[in-house]
């Protein structure tokens, strides 16, 4: 007769998930599973016997089955109906009997431990996350110093959480002060990149999510502004845009001009790259430079043209600076003469929709990214 436990590995982070099932009657295979689950964050419940109470088995985010209860379920008494998200784990890699085990199991895949611990402790943390679509990463670079990038990128990410878009927005760039200061978000509690430079491998998207700050709607990770250390190893940021971009949404970059390791990992997961540049000769000179090492590694890199700040009529016209660039216009960003002082009262990039830039984000992001309904339904 089936009996079960709960095992309470889960922090607060998973609460309401759905628990991973283990079916396993060996000791030393129940104890990895579980250490696995608890590694993940997930609840795990135990099922000793057979048959499976159906609730259980329906209810399941995973259900993690031992060759051993496989192999000793008596007929009939198996699982009460073929499901998706079983995984069949043995531990003997001789024994190709498994395999027949798993074909009548109807199971997602066969392991065997320890050879596949990695793949299997992703697996349970993929299970506890809500299945979202892959979020569109914008990346957006300063032609040259100045250019207004960082104040596109803030913009960006709070006109599309203002219409209700999940978002996330990444200060890619150590030397720019904190982009939390930008959206007046300094004191705000959360993580900043110093706490995750260490990280590795895969991260729990929700979770990265609950560790942020969350200025105006959106997810923030900005830098602080401690003293310059280390640069960025390349890991930590290829593991946070994974996360970020599993999470799915809007993430937006905030990219500095100069590469480094780090730079180039996130630059290779931009699917849209922006290009601020000013409308002066000397603003596209450098911004070529820029084109030519940033360029190379964006699939897609367009130029914003953006107004200079002198004499109306003055400077290059979009469509010229995009053709000296070589590159496909965005769009023209019109001169604001009130943003830097509106940023000194503490009303952040896009915070006003009535502004310009504000219309410019809301117009760029309607052609790129869906609707939210559209993006509710494909979750």
């Amino acid at each position: 007769m089936a009996h079960s436990a709960t095992a309470p590995s889960a922090p607060a982070t998973t609460a309401g998930c759905p628990p991973v099932l283990i079916l396993t009657e060996n000791d030393e295979l129940l104890d990895d599973l579980l250490r696995l689950c608890a590694a993940a964050g997930a609840e795990a419940e135990v099922v000793h016997g057979a048959p499976v109470p159906a609730a259980q088995w329906e209810r399941a985010a995973l259900v993690l089955a031992g060759d051993d209860w496989a192999a000793g379920a008596a007929p009939g008494a198996g699982p009460p109906a073929r499901r998706p998200g079983v995984l069949l784990i043995g531990r003997d890699l001789d024994d190709h009997t498994v395999w027949a085990r798993g074909v009548a199991l109807g199971v997602e895949h066969v392991l065997h431990l320890p050879d596949d611990e990695p793949w299997l402790a992703d697996r349970i943390a993929d299970a506890l996350e809500p299945a979202h679509g892959p979020a569109l990463v914008l990346g957006v670079l300063g032609g040259r110093g100045g250019a207004g990038a960082s104040t596109l990128a803030c913009a960006l990410a709070v006109t599309a959480a203002r219409e209700g878009h999940r978002t996330m927005l990444i200060d890619a760039d150590p030397l720019g002060g904190g982009l939390d200061v930008l959206l007046g978000a300094e004191r705000s509690p959360g993580l900043r990149w110093p706490a995750l430079a260490a990280a590795r491998g895969r991260l729990p998207a929700g979770a990265l999510d609950e560790a942020l700050p969350h200025p105006r709607g959106l997810s923030l990770l900005s830098w602080d502004r401690s003293p310059a250390g280390e640069p960025l190893p390349a890991a930590a940021m290829r593991s946070v845009l994974t996360a970020a971009r599993r999470r799915g949404g809007l993430v937006v970059l905030d990219l500095p001009r100069s590469l480094d390791e780090a730079t180039t990992e996130a630059l290779c997961r931009v699917d849209l790259g922006l290009l601020v540049v000013p409308g002066e000769l000397r603003a596209v000179a450098a911004a070529r430079r820029v084109t030519d090492a940033s360029g190379a590694v964006i699939r897609d890199l367009r130029a914003v043209a953006r107004e200079p700040s002198g004499p109306a009529g003055g400077g290059l016209a979009g469509p010229e600076l995009a053709a000296l660039l070589g590159l496909p216009l965005a769009g023209e960003l019109p001169h604001e003469p009130g943003l830097a002082a509106a940023g000194d009262a503490g009303e952040p990039p896009g915070a006003d929709r009535r502004s310009p830039l504000a219309a410019f984000c809301a117009a760029l992001l309607r052609h790129v990214l869906p609707s939210p309904g559209e993006e509710a339904a494909a979750s």
